[in-house]
C-alpha cells in the first residue's frame, strides 16, 4: 500500500523538479536572448531626470526592444529604476536584456569623440559643446564670462577662448561644465610643451598673444602655407612700431564677417579690436584658432613684408610686398574685379 502511494509522490516530485528546471531554464535563456531588433549600434541616453519611463520609450524607438515587459521584470529585480545613473549608452544587436541592464545600472557608458573647429565667438562655442554634452550652452556661456572662473584658468573673459584648442577629444557625455572646463586646462597645459613655449618667448610673445595673432592670421587666409608668412609680416609691423592694420579685426569689431570690402567708415570704428586704430594686438582672439595657424605663428617666416593683399583671382591666396607702391597696385587689381564682378 504504501508502495502504491510513494510512486505517485516520486513521479509528481520528478515532474515537479523537471517544470522547475525547464522553468530555470527558460529563465536562462531569455536573460541572455537578444533584447534588440537593430542591425546597427544604437544610442540611449540617460539625464539628470534618470527617467525610467523615458529610458524604456527610447529602448523601444531606437532599439527595438523585444519584450518591453521581460526587460522592466529584470530591472525590478536588479534593481536599476533605483540606481540609474546619467549617461550615454551604446546598444548593439546582439546584447541580452542582462547585458542591458548590467550597463544601464553599472553606468557603463561609451565616450563621445567630442570636436570643435572653425568657431569665432564664446557663444558659437558654448552651443557647439552643448550640442554633444548634457549641460546646456548657457552654463558653459556663465562660466566662459565669469571673471573668477576665467581668472583660476590662467585667462580673463577675453582671451578664455584661447583655452581651447581645436582637436578631437574622447570624453564622457555626462561630463560636467566644471569637470569639461578641468579637462580643456590640463589639455591647454599639455598642448603648450616646452618646445612651443620656447618658440613663443623667442618671438617675444607669450601663449595668449600666440592665440590672438594665429586668429588673425587664420581668419586672414584658407591657405595653410600662408600662416608663416603672414605672421611673418605682422610681426614686421610690431618690431617697426606699425598699426597693425588688420581687416579682420575691423570685421570683429564691426560685427559683421562677410565683409569683402573694408571702407573708411569700417576702419574708424571705435572698438580696441580695431587695429587701424589702436596699436598692438586687439584684447583677445577674434576666432578660436586652429593648431596649424598656431604653429604658423609659432614658426613664422623671417622676412621683409610688411603689406599684404588678396589676388585679384579670389583663390584665397595673397600678394606680399615690401613697398606701399607695390601694395597699391595689388590692392588697386583686386578693387578693379570687385567692382567687375559688383562686389560690394
Amino acid at each position: 500500500m504504501q508502495t502504491k502511494i510513494i510512486k505517485p509522490l516520486i513521479i509528481i516530485g520528478l515532474l515537479l523538479m523537471l517544470t522547475i528546471i525547464g522553468l530555470g531554464g527558460g529563465l536562462f535563456y531569455k536573460i541572455h536572448s537578444h533584447a534588440f531588433v537593430i542591425m546597427d549600434k544604437q544610442i540611449v541616453y540617460v539625464d539628470e531626470r534618470k527617467n525610467y519611463a523615458d529610458v524604456i520609450t527610447q529602448l523601444q524607438t531606437v532599439g527595438k526592444l523585444k519584450d518591453k515587459q521581460f526587460f522592466h521584470f529584470l530591472s525590478e529585480k536588479m534593481k536599476y529604476p533605483q540606481n540609474m545613473k546619467t549617461g550615454r549608452y551604446e546598444i548593439t544587436p546582439g546584447m541580452s536584456y542582462l547585458e542591458v541592464v548590467r550597463m544601464l545600472r553599472g553606468g557603463h557608458q561609451t565616450p563621445i569623440q567630442l570636436t570643435f573647429n572653425n568657431i569665432r565667438l564664446k557663444k558659437d562655442l558654448a552651443e557647439c559643446i552643448a550640442r554633444q554634452l548634457i549641460f546646456p550652452a548657457d552654463t558653459l556661456l556663465d562660466r566662459l564670462n565669469n571673471p573668477q572662473i576665467t581668472t583660476a584658468l590662467g585667462f580673463d573673459t577675453t582671451t578664455i577662448v584661447a583655452l581651447f584648442i581645436p582637436n578631437t577629444y574622447e570624453i564622457y557625455w555626462n561630463t560636467s561644465v566644471d569637470k569639461f572646463l578641468e579637462r580643456m586646462k590640463k589639455e591647454y597645459d599639455h598642448f603648450w610643451t616646452p618646445e612651443r613655449l620656447k618658440k613663443a618667448q623667442n618671438q617675444r610673445l607669450t601663449p595668449i598673444q600666440v592665440s590672438i595673432l594665429a586668429s588673425i592670421v587664420e581668419e586672414e587666409s584658407n591657405l595653410k602655407q600662408e600662416y608663416p608668412i603672414i605672421a611673418g609680416l605682422y610681426l614686421n609691423r610690431l618690431k617697426k612700431g606699425m598699426l597693425l592694420q588688420a581687416c579682420p579685426t575691423v570685421k570683429y569689431a564691426f560685427g559683421d564677417f562677410t565683409l569683402k570690402r573694408i571702407l573708411h567708415e569700417h576702419t574708424q570704428v571705435d572698438s580696441p579690436y580695431n587695429t587701424y586704430k589702436y596699436f598692438g594686438f586687439p584684447p583677445g582672439p577674434i576666432r578660436i584658432p586652429s593648431i596649424p595657424a598656431i604653429n604658423g605663428v609659432l614658426n613664422a617666416t623671417k622676412h621683409d613684408y610688411i603689406f599684404m593683399c588678396a589676388k585679384e583671382n579670389f583663390s584665397g591666396s595673397h600678394y606680399f610686398s615690401v613697398t606701399l607702391s607695390e601694395h597699391n597696385r595689388h590692392a588697386l587689381q583686386y578693387q578693379v574685379e570687385l567692382n567687375r564682378n559688383h562686389i560690394r
